[in-house]
């Protein structure tokens, strides 16, 4: 099974694709999504919905997770974020892929075993689950990474009711 993680932004959004074989995970691909900061608002949502669209048409992801937005203080940047998460979950549907979503203490709980760990324990442990050589940079490719490792949790979860 293969399962994407995105980690949804306004100016950057990372993305991770993991295979699911039993209970061994190894990472696909990941990387991030820059938007131009001279494009719009509309242009910029179109850049990721048509990118993940481009990822998911490479990858034929079987499952999508994505971090659900938390409360946010500043309004402005959590509108945004949830007009990025509109795009986003939108390719997903086009996908016909099923989601799962997850706030951020939900993500650091099960990647790291603490709600509220900081953002490099996240990284590090998904370079131990992963196996890989480093931890993934900026902090947004580790988190869709640290997302697509708990979605497998939870696919593996629903196929074994």
């Amino acid at each position: 099974m293969i399962i994407l993680g995105v980690d949804p932004g306004t100016a950057r959004c990372g993305y991770g694709v993991i295979e699911l074989k039993g209970s061994v995970i190894k990472p696909l691909g990941y990387g991030l999504l820059k938007v131009k900061k001279e494009d719009c608002a509309s242009r910029n949502l179109l850049f990721l919905k048509q990118s993940l669209s481009e990822i998911i048409e490479e990858y034929k992801p079987d499952h999508f997770g994505i971090e659900r937005l938390f409360f946010n203080k500043n309004v402005t940047t959590a509108m945004k974020v949830s007009e990025a998460r509109g795009v986003l979950l939108l390719a997903a549907a086009e996908a016909d892929l099923t989601v799962s979503e997850f706030t951020p203490q939900q993500i650091k709980s099960a990647i790291t075993g603490n709600g509220h760990a900081p953002k490099d324990q996240v990284g590090k442990m998904v370079k131990i689950l992963l196996g890989l050589k480093e931890v993934p940079k900026p902090d947004d490719i580790a988190d869709a990474l640290a997302v697509a490792i708990i979605a497998s949790r939870t696919v593996n979860y629903l196929k074994g009711r």
